[in-house]
């Protein structure tokens, strides 16, 4: 998780913008090398104490309600327990919706927290009241489409956090087997290159491929202070249980295997044969 309550307080005051947080492109060389895009903060959204995103899967519709993507440690009751996972749950959570610029150019309402856990993965998602077709109509913003295949190591990234509008572009330096943080264990998580230091509020964005514009993952963490599998301090886990520290290094949660468990309507279904969600 990113920096506690307390710290990000101090680092509100020296930056001087918004609430709280949780507590919680280089050149192609050749013609083979993928076209890199300028990613912007066009359809992040800025929650209480959070980033996230407004997102779609390959087969949602316009007329679906839409999603929006953070992660659990962001819920407003506090983290999940390990082996935890909340679904459909009632919910009014507003959410700051920003253009390319990062300025809010609306309010966007929660009817449900459709997923919620903090168990494999540190995901939250909710469900809107309102279309893709009624935001695209009313503010112009599209929502950014979820990867539904596994990341590639070495692909050029951007974090852009919606609460800090601020983008971070690095590359993904591997994938961590177990990334252990407090009571918490993440399964195959994404490791940034060092360019990207992420800080407290960055939480829950979107992890966009700079080559294709999909999100391929959700920040949610670093190790600050050096510390071995601590709160803040997460370590990497191999194979073998050798465990590894690496100081000011920040990760992320694949969110491919998110699109197989939402259906027709974009409606939660954790039975789905392709699902691989932990399920309650």
């Amino acid at each position: 998780m990113r920096k506690p309550l307390v710290a990000a307080v101090f680092a509100l005051a020296v930056a001087g913008a918004g609430a709280a947080p949780a507590v919680a492109a280089p050149d192609a060389k050749d013609a083979a090398a993928p076209t890199l895009q300028a990613v912007n903060l066009a359809g992040t959204v800025a929650l209480s104490n959070c980033s996230g995103s407004v997102i779609r899967f390959p087969n949602s519709m316009d007329t679906d309600p839409a999603l929006v993507l953070s992660n659990g440690h962001c819920l407003t009751s506090g983290f999940p327990e390990p082996g935890e996972v909340l679904t459909n749950q009632a919910s009014s959570r507003t959410f700051g919706l920003l253009n390319s610029s990062g300025t809010r150019v609306a309010t966007l309402r929660a009817s449900k927290l459709a997923y919620a856990t903090m168990t494999d993965t540190d995901v939250s998602i909710y469900q809107l009241t309102s279309t893709y077709a009624t935001i695209k109509n009313s503010y112009g913003i599209s929502a950014l489409t979820v990867q539904d295949t596994h990341p590639t190591a070495g692909t050029a990234i951007t974090v852009a956090s919606g609460y800090w509008k601020r983008l971070y572009s690095c590359n993904v330096d591997g994938f961590v087997y177990r990334l252990k943080e407090g009571d918490w264990t993440w399964k195959d998580s994404v490791r940034y290159t060092s360019a990207c230091q992420t800080i407290g509020g960055t939480s829950g964005s979107p992890v966009i491929d700079q080559s294709t514009g999909k999100v391929v993952a959700v920040n949610n963490t670093g190790n600050e202070d050096g510390e071995s599998c601590t709160v803040n301090n997460p370590c990497e886990v191999d194979t073998s249980g050798n465990v590894t520290v690496r100081q000011g290094i920040n990760y992320a949660q694949e969110t491919y295997q998110i699109p197989a468990c939402f259906t027709t309507g974009n409606q939660l279904n954790l039975s789905a044969s392709a699902c691989t969600l932990p399920k309650p």
